[in-house]
């Protein structure tokens, strides 16, 4: 069996009990959830580690060892047999590594329409290859002493990575934001290729990123797979859980919930909910609607620290205040696991507003509760939906659009049902025993030794 070393640029944890960062191993569950750590939001480290638990337990690898940047963590932590090592990066180098990666994060949620992309010989582009440069040599560091037979690498921060890792392991490179052709400079569609080709494989989240990644000129070996979540981990909440929730957020029983859940930041379009809501309450009067989210690992306190997700929450607060509505508006925070299934349980209707969206595995959260969905037609997982048979799309930004598609289903209680009963059949493609079936079948043509376990 194989042992795969894995790299993402987000940790599985983010630490809240800061005397822990100077502990050099710690195992999670020796350790309290919501007191001395958090999982992080983002469907990288959702789909990642469950992934990860479930192929060593079958037998189809013998050990994954997951390095991230993780600055006030403990150097290395265990969690259900996964090993997870933590980089720390000098904080002089941070604010220009920080610069980059959202330069490019914004070119490609078509965010920065005019720009033409980072210059490559910027000095914080030097900083972004220094932080690929840190995780070459502890990966390859980690290869000396464990023997990867491969390496599984994750997202568009550590692009530059597999042209920096020396050892002659395959190499996989997965990314999860979106890639459309129109949103890359020709400028830099060839150094996006070369990056890529130090990559023996790419896998990216739908049919039309597989087309567009060709369509620039790559010509390596290139799949498209749905991501994935454990369906068993969403289970109905209990009742002292429902009635929890419904206190802490005022919520009366004839209130129709309609939910979102996204990180604070201005590209999840959370302004587009709220001018929808604005429509809506003229012919629901009782709508209400949960933002369930803060900052990401970059913008979080115990992550990169970065401050975007406090100003574009009070951009969305100061929005709700001036269109009248800030009654109806409850912005919900970080939620744990528990209250998050919660939230999916009681809602009325789940909205995906993202101008754009890499995939949006949320929305196969919400199916997996039945749930009717509304999802913009530039969210990844709009590759999934038959417009008005198991969600509906709409127009990013038309909060018009929105709104009327919002009063169909709430409206419409047959209607509702029907588009979440089909919601969840379709949701089965994105469980986690098709993900293992079908990353397992591509990485066997690259790894030796994965695929050989008795499941």
């Amino acid at each position: 069996m194989s042992i795969l070393g894995v790299a993402s640029q987000t940790p599985l944890v983010q630490f809240m009990n800061q005397s822990l960062s100077q502990s050099p191993m710690v195992e999670l569950s020796t350790l309290k959830e919501n007191v001395d750590y958090r999982l992080s939001p983002g469907g990288v480290s959702r789909m990642l580690f469950p992934f990860l638990v479930s192929m060593k337990k079958r037998g189809i690898i013998s050990a994954a060892d997951w390095l991230a940047l993780n600055p006030q963590a403990p150097r290395m932590a265990s969690a259900e047999g996964i090993n997870l090592y933590h980089l720390a990066m000098p904080p002089e180098k941070m604010a220009g590594y920080g610069s980059v990666k959202e330069e490019l994060w914004r070119l490609f949620h078509a965010m920065s329409p005019h720009t033409k992309g980072p210059d490559f010989w910027q000095d914080e582009f030097m900083d972004y290859t220094y932080l690929n440069r840190l995780y070459s040599e502890k990966m390859e560091e980690l290869s000396r002493q464990i023997d990867f037979d491969g390496f599984y690498i994750h997202d568009f921060q550590l692009l530059p990575l597999g042209s920096m890792l020396h050892s002659s392991r395959p190499k996989i490179f997965r990314w999860h934001i979106p890639f459309l052709k129109e949103e890359v400079p020709k400028s830099l569609q060839g150094a996006l290729v070369r990056y890529l080709s130090g990559y023996d494989a790419v896998i990216v989240s739908t049919r039309r990123y597989l087309r567009d990644l060709k369509a620039i000129g790559y010509s390596g070996a290139a799949y498209h797979l749905y991501p994935y979540i454990d369906p068993s981990n969403y289970t109905p909440p209990r009742p002292e859980w429902v009635v929890s929730l419904r206190e802490r957020f005022g919520l009366r029983d004839d209130d129709r919930l309609i939910l979102n859940v996204g990180r604070m930041d201005p590209m999840k379009s959370q302004h587009t909910l709220i001018l929808a809501l604005r429509r809506i309450l003229k012919k629901v009067p009782t709508a209400k609607l949960l933002l369930v989210g803060n900052g990401s690992f970059s913008s979080s306190k115990q992550g990169l620290g970065g401050s975007k997700g406090e100003r574009w929450l009070k951009h969305l607060k100061d929005l709700a205040a001036s269109h009248g509505v800030s009654e109806r508006v409850i912005f919900a925070g970080y939620l744990t696991e528990e209250e998050l299934r919660t939230a999916y349980s009681e809602c009325d209707l789940f909205v995906l507003p993202s101008r754009m969206e890499g995939f949006g595995l949320v929305v196969v959260e919400a199916w997996l509760y039945k749930k009717p969905t509304i999802v913009s037609s530039q969210a990844g997982i709009s590759d999934m939906i038959a417009d008005g048979t198991n969600g509906l799309t709409f127009d990013p930004g038309n909060d018009r659009d929105l709104a009327w598609k919002a009063l169909s289903v709430l409206k419409d209680p047959e209607f509702a049902r029907q588009l979440g009963r089909a919601g969840h059949r379709r949701s089965r493609l994105c469980h986690l025993e098709a993900g293992i079936r079908n990353e397992t079948e591509i990485l066997t043509k690259y790894i030796g030794g994965i695929g050989d376990g008795t499941d």
